[in-house]
């Protein structure tokens, strides 16, 4: 028998040699969560459980097969007939055994994502009449999927984004209506079906209940902080029987209640389970103990929450710095200054990472960089101006400034009702191969050309081409861009994708920045051009050669690790969130934000905290550092003001 006393540390040992009964590991960040649960796995087996009466329910597939491995290099390669896998996963093979209780083949299609936006597609064109105001495909998916997970009738989600989409709800249900009755003549499911099916199988059915119930004598849940509603009745349902419930996780990073994970799952779960053992690890490997220090005392200020205080086993080193800067310019400028700084002192680009609340918060410094050609990679995959919305606003402004420019011509003109690229090219060869903006002939003759469907839609943009040219927004595109917005495109971002709300930000992120290009929106656009030229160059390079600067999300940075992280815009209304002010579980919600990427530096942390944005009249308003960073006690921190090229 191993020995795990001499593997693990006492909490860790205690967690994965638990007897049986339901059990509840609260995981601070940096903890070994990973090697405690492949010790439990590896313990189960060596006692005598079977391996397919095992279990394990993660949230990538990525995950199970790590946890699998290092499990057999412990407990050897029976440990492989374990089920393990996503939530998803899991619930897809239930339904591959018994989906014909449920009216479906149990060889049922999966739909993926192009699959199943298709489908709505036709279900809208059989169901709306007036299609051209009709929400897009996408929209749609994420209004049913948001449903889904959250465990909720559409009408509930529509009571929040039905004004803004200014349509009638009964319109949507009865997509959302045709949608199911298709998939299930068609019997497919896409990937939200896997989930809500895989729990009425367990729900309505004794006989498969009672099944999985009897096979399953341990159920071990990672990351429970991040489950929704459904799956953590799932697990309920799953351990019901043999009470032996493992669930792993932390309080402190339950950070993605907008897209269904409920903080009361984790919270009440000794409350649902009589008898609940808890377990807390709090060692923490990762990081300096003065990174710690400052993680501690920021999450302590959250009131509903199991404490823990991160203890570290690491060296003391360096405090953390922050950085009170004018502005996002003087933030850009010092972040690049820090680059270059840690490069000096032998950290590699890869080595570093800046943190962000939202993505609009980064255009500055992705300008910045790109000016500077030093590469970088956004753990999303995508820069800011390779996205379509923000491609969409760009269009405008080239179709102002270039009259030869046929593709964003093409891609302004795609976005009116009933416009597609014939009708594109049909519409340019009327304009003889250009379309001069500020010629109110050349406008007139396209106003002329176009269905009056269309004609109704472009008059308000015509109107606006009319006044980029006499009130002169050539040189102030941030008004230009904002207008576009109020006369045209609020409406159509709403219609055409999800998460608009936080696309707008960009948008509004965007005009900021035009004013600030030399030579206007000329000046701007070349920018751009250059910009995502390098983005091309920077893909390419991140297939031959890693050692790039991170840029990302917090959310997107979860589960990460880097020996540099410097955050940015650490201020009130950016981090928190202006969205999250005023709202207590909000507020607590972008605390446990902030822990995250704090706890994801393991040597530096750096904070930057603005105290002023730029707004499009070219005013200014002024911004208190983020609550986060005045609470913390004194002498956590070294504080600057202003950045004079150190650390």
């Amino acid at each position: 028998m191993t020995d795990y006393s001499k593997l693990l540390n006492p909490e860790q040992c205690e967690a994965a040699t638990a007897g049986e009964g339901p059990l509840l590991v609260l995981a601070a960040a940096g903890t070994g969560k990973t090697r405690t649960l492949v010790y439990r796995v590896a313990y189960l087996v060596e006692r005598g459980e079977r391996p397919d009466g095992l279990l394990l329910l993660t949230f990538t597939n990525r995950a199970a097969r790590e946890m699998l491995e290092r499990a057999k290099e412990v407990a050897g390669d029976a440990v492989g007939n374990l089920l393990s896998g996503t939530f998803h996963h899991v619930c897809n093979r239930f339904l591959r055994r018994f989906g014909d209780r449920l009216g479906y083949p149990n060889d049922f299609t999966i739909l993926d994502r192009d699959d199943s936006h298709a489908l709505i597609d036709r279900c809208i064109k059989d169901t709306v009449r007036n299609k051209k105001d009709f929400p897009k495909k996408d929209v749609i998916s994420s209004l049913i999927g948001s449903a889904a997970n959250r465990a909720c009738d559409i009408e509930d989600v529509l009571e929040q984004t039905v004004q803004e989409l200014r349509v009638d709800p009964m319109e949507i249900i009865k997509v959302a209506n045709l949608y199911a009755e298709r998939k299930l003549a068609m019997g497919a499911m896409d990937f939200d079906d896997l989930l809500v099916n895989g729990l009425r199988l367990l729900v309505e059915h004794e006989s498969v209940r009672d099944f999985y119930q009897n096979r399953f004598r341990h159920v071990l849940v990672d990351e429970y902080q991040d489950t929704n509603l459904l799956q953590a009745r799932m697990v309920d349902i799953l351990g019901g029987r043999s009470r032996n419930v493992m669930a792993v996780g932390d309080d402190f990073q339950c950070i993605y209640s907008w897209r269904g994970a409920d903080f009361k799952n984790i919270m009440e779960f000794p409350k649902r389970w009589d008898g609940c053992r808890i377990v807390k690890l709090e060692r923490n490997y990762r990081s300096v103990p003065e990174v710690l220090a400052v993680a501690n005392a920021c999450i302590q200020g959250n009131p509903e929450q199991f404490q823990k205080t991160l203890r570290p086993t690491r060296k003391a080193r360096n405090k953390p710095q922050v950085f009170f800067l004018r502005d996002g310019d003087e933030q850009a400028r010092a972040v690049l200054a820090m680059i270059r700084r840690y490069q000096e002192d032998g950290y590699a680009l890869r080595d570093m990472a800046v943190l962000y609340r939202a993505h609009f918060h980064s255009i500055e410094l992705q300008m910045m960089l790109g000016r500077a050609r030093l590469p970088f990679v956004i753990t999303s995959g995508i820069g800011v101006f390779e996205q379509a919305h923000v491609k969409d606003v760009v269009a405008f402004l080239r179709v102002c400034e270039n009259r030869s420019d046929r593709m964003a011509f093409g891609r302004l003109l795609g976005m009116l009702s009933g416009v597609g690229e014939k009708t594109v090219d049909a519409l340019w060869e009327t304009l003889n191969g250009r379309f001069e903006t500020s010629d109110p002939q050349q406008r007139a003759r396209l106003v002329a050309a176009l269905k009056p469907a269309a004609r109704g839609q472009w008059q308000e943009i015509d109107r606006l081409m009319d006044e980029y040219h006499r009130e002169r927004l050539a040189t102030a595109g941030g008004e230009a861009v904002q207008r576009f917005c109020d006369v045209f495109y609020h409406t159509y971002l709403a219609k055409v994708y999800d998460n608009a709300e936080r696309r707008e930000e960009d948008i509004r992120e965007l005009a900021l920045q035009i004013g600030k290009s030399e030579g206007g929106v000329a000046g701007f656009l070349q920018e751009v051009a250059l910009l995502t030229n390098v983005d091309h160059e920077y893909d390419k390079m991140a297939r031959e050669h890693a050692d790039m600067l991170r840029l990302s999300t917090v959310h997107q940075a979860k589960g990460l690790e880097w020996p540099v992280v410097i955050v940015i815009w650490a201020s009130e209304g950016m981090f928190p969130s202006s969205r999250s002010m005023g709202e207590s579980e909000d507020d607590a919600e972008e605390r446990r934000l902030f822990y995250v990427a704090v706890t994801r530096a393991k040597d530096e942390l750096v904070l930057c905290a603005p105290e002023m944005r730029r707004t499009r009249d070219g005013g200014v308003f002024f911004c208190k550092p983020s609550r986060f960073i005045k609470e913390l006690p004194r002498g956590l921190t070294r504080e600057s003001y202003g950045f004079r090229g150190g650390y």
